[in-house]
C-alpha cells in the first residue's frame, strides 16, 4: 500500500493512493498514519480490505498539499557515510561500524514544502536517502533478517545538511542536521510488502534540473536489515520511528571547489524507484 497524509500543515488527514493512481480518503477508517497504526495488523488489514473492495471515497487531489506520510514520529535515527561511493568522494574511510546521529522530528516537512536556508549559511547541501519506518518494537535484534522483519515500510527522505555547521563549528554533527525544514519526507509510506528488495532501489537527485546524485542502495556499506539490527543494540526502536539510511555520491561536499552549495531560489527534486518524488524550492530563513 501507498499511504500518505494530505492537507494543511498540522491538520493532515490519512489517505491512500490506490493501484490506479486515485487518491482515497482513509479518515473514516483510521485516525492517522502513525506508529499506532503500523503496529496494528488488524487495522492495516481493514485498510487493505477496504482498498481492495473499492470502499474508500475518492479525494480531489487538485491543489491538495501532500504532508509527511507519517505523523507523531518518535525519533529519527540517521546513518552517516553508508555508501561506498559517498565515502570515496568525501575522502573518508568506510566506517567499521555505522555512524549514528539524530534529527529531531520537528525537522520533518512535506515532500514539496519549502526548504529554508539557515541564517548565516554558506554550505547548505542536499542528500537523497532511503527512509526506513519501524513497525514493531525492536530491541537487541539478533540478525539482519530480524531487522527487516521489523520494518513497516519505506519512504523518500531528503537529509538536508549545513556542512559548515556540521563539520567546522565543533561538537557533533547535529548542528548541521537539525535546522528547520531539513527533513522533507514522502510523498508516500510504501509498505514493506511492496518493496521486494530494499538493496536494489535507484536514488536520484537534481538541482535546478541538473542530475547530481544517481545511485543505488546496492552501494550501502551496511544494508537496511543490518542497520536496524545494529541500532537496536544501542536503543529501543518503536513503531513510528524513522531511520535515514545514508546518501550516495554526488553531494555538494564532494564536488571540486567552488562547491555548488544551495542558495535561495534553487529547486531540488529527488526520487527513489517505487517510492515517489519530491520537489522543494529553497528560500532564506
Amino acid at each position: 500500500m501507498k499511504l500518505l497524509r494530505v492537507g494543511t500543515a498540522g491538520a493532515e488527514r490519512p489517505a491512500l493512493l490506490d493501484a490506479g493512481g486515485t487518491l482515497r480518503d482513509l479518515s473514516g477508517t483510521v485516525e492517522d498514519i502513525d506508529g499506532a497504526l503500523l503496529a496494528d495488523e488488524s487495522a492495516l488489514g481493514r485498510v487493505r480490505a477496504a482498498a481492495e473492495a473499492g470502499e474508500l471515497p475518492a479525494l480531489d487531489a487538485t491543489g491538495l498539499r501532500i504532508g509527511p506520510p507519517l505523523g507523531r514520529i518518535g525519533k529519527i535515527v540517521c546513518i552517516g557515510l553508508n555508501y561506498h561511493d559517498h565515502a570515496r568522494e568525501t575522502g573518508a574511510e568506510p566506517p567499521a561500524e555505522p555512524v549514528v546521529f539524530f534529527k529531531a522530528p520537528d525537522t520533518v516537512v512535506g515532500p514539496n514544502d519549502t526548504v529554508l536556508v539557515p541564517r548565516g549559511s554558506a554550505k547548505t547541501d542536499w542528500e537523497v536517502e532511503l527512509a526506513v519506518v519501524i513497525g514493531r518494537t525492536a530491541r537487541y535484534l539478533g540478525s539482519a533478517e530480524e531487522g527487516l522483519a521489523h520494518v513497516a515500510g519505506y519512504a523518500v527522505a531528503h537529509d538536508v545538511s549545513e556542512r559548515e555547521f556540521q563539520i567546522e563549528r565543533g561538537g557533533t554533527w547535529d548542528k548541521g542536521k537539525n535546522c528547520e525544514t531539513f527533513n522533507p519526507l514522502g510523498p508516500w509510506l510504501v509498505t514493506a510488502d511492496e518493496v521486494a528488495d530494499p538493496q536494489s532501489l535507484s536514488l536520484k537527485l537534481w538541482v535546478n534540473g541538473e542530475l547530481k546524485q544517481d545511485g543505488t542502495t546496492a552501494e550501502q556499506i551496511f544494508p537496511v536489515g543490518e542497520v536496524v539490527r545494529y541500532v537496536s543494540q544501542f536503543m529501543t526502536l518503536y513503531p513510528g520511528d524513522v531511520i535515514n539510511t545514508g546518501t550516495p555520491a554526488g553531494v555538494a561536499l564532494g564536488q571540486p571547489e567552488p562547491k555548488p552549495y544551495l542558495r535561495a531560489g534553487d529547486v531540488v527534486e529527488l526520487e527513489i524507484s517505487g517510492l515517489g518524488r519530491q520537489r522543494q524550492e529553497l528560500k532564506d530563513a
